[in-house]
């Protein structure tokens, strides 16, 4: 009971930084400019700056045990396929809805609320983690989903969409970033003052900001579109993937700090990603918007709670 307490004196704040956010667009008309400005700010040089700082200095941290790929990864598989089995005999979806529907039970926002999540409730310890996690995530699952959906269409995925995806994923910032902050890591070159200061100022903001930006973009989803279909996505999220996951990491006898790593990303709600994917392959867009919405605000109750289940079960 205290863990859990703790845990919610944490998560709080930063679930009230994502209501902020919401305010602001919903009710105090604040326009969506102003929402896409920030988070192209959170995307392109917050988060990334606080990613890069971090991992140039990994050397320092403590080493992260790799199996935490198979729990993390492996428990997204899984949820992955009974998403799908949900989607065929239960909504009587297609395969490309099946695909993007299952999508939803598994893609977190790893990003703009994962790593504020980390850094406060486990520490500056579990970034290289979280980062490992981070830089397998996109390019995994834009490819699975890639590859389901084109077997859908076409029997047969292209090799021209996977290198696209591949692209991509390697140009996204916070790839590159992490990336480029391990290469510098490796190289073991003392950083600048200046620059190390600048770079702590600029990655301080990273916190607030992505969760201020996760709000405001919340704030411009419907909720009404394919409530049981977007229910459905929230349990398959918020309750069925960190179980998984939790029960693969004690299976193979993974590290209690990986564990809750992995853990605490896979209990957060549905990312903007799967957003993308509907969009991109013009299905489910009003049940995933929703899904977004719904587990967001969930997740500020079912995140503290996976966290302290997961805690007490390492003990």
């Amino acid at each position: 009971m205290f863990a859990f307490q703790h845990l919610i004196s944490l998560t709080a704040p930063l679930f009230c930084l994502v209501l902020i956010g919401y305010l602001l667009t919903r009710w105090g008309g604040w326009p969506r400019e102003v929402s896409d400005a920030l988070t192209r700010f959170v995307f392109a040089v917050a988060v990334p700056t606080l990613l890069f700082r971090l991992m140039s200095n990994f050397w320092r941290l403590p080493a992260v045990d790799t199996r935490l790929l198979i729990a993390y990864f492996g428990g997204c598989l899984i949820v992955y396929l009974l998403g799908r089995l949900v989607g065929k005999y239960v909504f009587r979806m297609d395969g490309v809805s099946q695909s993007v529907f299952a999508m939803g039970g598994i893609f977190a926002n790893n990003v703009l609320l994962g790593v504020p999540l980390a850094k406060v409730t486990l520490g500056d310890g579990s970034m290289p983690a979280v980062s490992l996690v981070l830089v397998f995530n996109s390019l995994t699952l834009w490819t699975l989903v890639t590859v389901s959906v084109e077997w859908a269409r076409n029997r047969a995925p292209t090799w021209r969409a996977l290198v696209y995806t591949g692209k991509d994923v390697l140009l996204n910032p916070i790839v590159a970033s992490i990336l480029l902050g391990t290469g510098f890591g490796l190289l073991a070159w003392p950083m600048p003052a200046m620059i190390d200061q600048t770079l702590e100022l600029v990655g301080q903001a990273a916190v607030p900001l992505s969760l201020i930006a996760l709000g405001m973009g919340l704030a411009e989803f419907g909720l009404r579109d394919g409530w049981r279909q977007s229910a459905a996505i929230c349990v398959l999220k918020l309750a069925a993937q960190p179980m998984i996951v939790l029960l693969i990491a004690r299976a193979i006898g993974l590290p209690p700090l990986e564990t809750q790593a992995v853990v605490m990303l896979a209990s957060l709600p549905v990312g903007a990603n799967v957003f993308l994917m509907s969009r991109q392959f013009s299905t489910l867009q009003g049940p995933i918007a929703s899904s977004l919405v719904f587990s967001t605000a969930c997740a500020a109750i079912t995140t503290p709670v996976i966290l302290a289940l997961s805690a007490a079960s390492l003990r």
